[in-house]
């Protein structure tokens, strides 16, 4: 395995807080953070002490009442002021609102007491604030009425959302640049992107913004990110976690939301509180066996995995990643799984073909609603380049070919789900290419330049989106120049617990969530 950068890591016993499974030790492990909390001034907790916790460990240091949320809310807005002018994850802060809610009482108690949240601004809703979806065309949209399903399941969770996270222009590219925006940038390397479309929510957990923030992922949005950020990064099943309440599926059930995070825990308790059907909508998922923070203390048992190391847009793997998908063959094979050589067995053609129908249409659907609230057309320059092709080609999409591209979702479905009834996992790279330079995917350019440059990055990500199956990247290599770099894992349509049962297998043979990316 590629030598990671030096980390920056806090003491041992903060190390053990973050990888540990449970925290049946609590009360000792945070006993010497609780006695440097109650010595500094009010409001005032060290950067070191806060960054050395995950979401987990600050909920429960809440409850235990060796913090407050108003401490962390503190700490938490000092890192953004920090450090967000040099990555521009954070693009909206509602500091006012968190501040009100926490002289009510909000954040004492909770599976997610007193934890810092951010959301990302794409589709996203909180009460009373604006959502731009990464454009100019909504930068003076109105404030929206009611908060997301999930943004009020993390609420009532006891998390504090004090701000939105970047997003491209409409999430349609996996890097986060936008007129509207500007650029995100990878605390590991402030020349290259964060990722996208959840660039901005992935740059503010590796910039210690906060451990763990909202993202969604309909074509790798999530996982990219993950990847290119040195993060855990899990796509749940389609319809596992709400939409609503406006609306109960994004681009056919293709998108779903749910967290980056630093530790895999905060995932699965993020998931936990996520997760389940909202009133009114139409979709269901598999009812869980048990909490998915309770899967983290099971064994995986020995897996049957598939190996695909040919990116469906016939890019060739970098001999980097290359590097470290061999890598993490053979860390399978040393924890007694077992890993043969298989095909995605799809149709890149039939594949892309539904999925830019769909995205097309959607788009499609959303600028001209909004150009109806404003009674007038968009402005050349109130959509970037690319967006504009996208928008013109969904345009040329008829009811056939919509119908044909959800038929195309339904056989996807059935090709992954045939694999994984002979495999337990899928392993693939997240994508067949290096983090790029930031611009290189940006949607401001011509779009047959866009598309060359971006074949690399959805080359292994989209089939989990139109299939439906559960996707998560793990981060187990870095490059030469010190970019972290994930490997891809997909299992069957509703077995998240098997995904948390092998990521924390992982965490704990190559454990990542006390690296920290170089920012002061």
């Amino acid at each position: 395995m590629t030598k990671p950068p030096p980390s920056d890591a806090p003491d041992s016993a903060r190390r053990r807080l973050l990888a540990g499974g449970t925290l049946a030790a609590g009360a000792a492990l945070l006993a010497p953070f609780a006695r440097a909390a109650r010595s500094a001034p009010a409001g005032a907790i060290g950067s070191a002490d806060y960054l050395a916790l995950d979401a987990t460990a600050m909920a429960e240091a809440v409850r235990r009442r060796q913090l407050s949320g108003s401490e962390l809310m503190a700490a938490a807005m000092a890192r953004c002021d920090a450090v967000n002018p040099r990555v521009n994850a954070v693009v909206m802060r509602h500091d006012e609102r968190v501040r009100a809610l926490l002289a009510k009482g909000a954040g004492r108690s909770g599976p997610l007491a007193g934890v810092p949240m951010l959301i990302k601004d794409l589709h996203t809703h909180l009460a009373g604030t604006l959502t731009t979806n990464g454009s100019r065309l909504f930068r003076d949209a109105a404030p929206s009425e009611r908060s997301s399903t999930i943004v009020e399941r993390y609420e009532a969770a006891g998390s504090l959302v004090f701000g939105k996270t970047s997003s491209p222009e409409f999430g349609l590219t996996t890097t986060t640049e936008s007129r509207q925006w500007g650029q995100t940038r990878n605390p590991w390397n402030l020349a290259h992107s964060a990722g996208g479309s959840s660039g901005g929510a992935a740059a503010a957990v590796a910039a210690g913004i906060i451990p763990a923030a909202h993202a969604t992922d309909g074509g790798g949005s999530i996982r990219i990110p993950a990847s290119y950020c040195g993060l855990f990064g899990l796509k749940p099943s389609r319809y596992r976690t709400p939409s609503g309440p406006q609306r109960f599926e994004g681009w056919f059930g293709a998108s779903v939301g749910h967290v980056v995070s630093r530790s895999v825990r905060d995932s699965a308790l993020l998931l936990d509180v996520g997760q389940g059907h909202e009133p009114g909508s139409p979709y269901w998922s598999a009812p869980l066996e048990r909490p998915f923070v309770a899967e983290l203390k099971r064994a995986p048992g020995k897996l049957r995995v598939a190996l695909v190391s040919e990116a469906l847009t016939g890019t060739p793997l970098d001999p980097q990643i290359r590097r470290t998908l061999d890598d993490t063959v053979r860390l399978l094979l040393g924890l007694g799984h077992e890993v043969e050589a298989a095909r995605f067995g799809l149709d890149p053609r039939a594949l892309f073909g539904a999925h830019g129908a769909v995205v097309g249409a959607a788009l499609l659907a959303t600028v001209r609603d909004r150009e109806q609230q404003l009674g007038r057309a968009f402005a050349a320059d109130e959509l970037e380049t690319v967006t504009q092709h996208i928008l013109r080609t969904g345009g040329n999409v008829t009811g056939e070919g919509l119908y044909r591209a959800r038929q195309g979702f339904e056989s996807i479905t059935m090709t992954m789900e045939s694999t994984l009834a002979k495999y337990d996992v899928i392993l693939s790279p997240v994508t067949a290419t290096l983090t790029p330079v930031l611009g290189a995917l940006s949607l401001d350019q011509p779009y047959d330049t866009y598309a060359r440059a971006a074949a690399g990055s959805a080359a292994f990500t989209i089939p989990a989106n139109l299939g439906g199956q559960p996707s998560m990247s793990v981060p187990l290599g870095w490059s030469d120049e010190g970019l972290p770099i994930g490997m891809l894992f997909t299992a069957r349509i509703g077995a998240e617990g098997l995904l948390f049962r092998l990521a924390a297998q992982l965490e704990r043979e190559r454990p990542w969530a006390q690296r920290r990316a170089p920012l002061a």
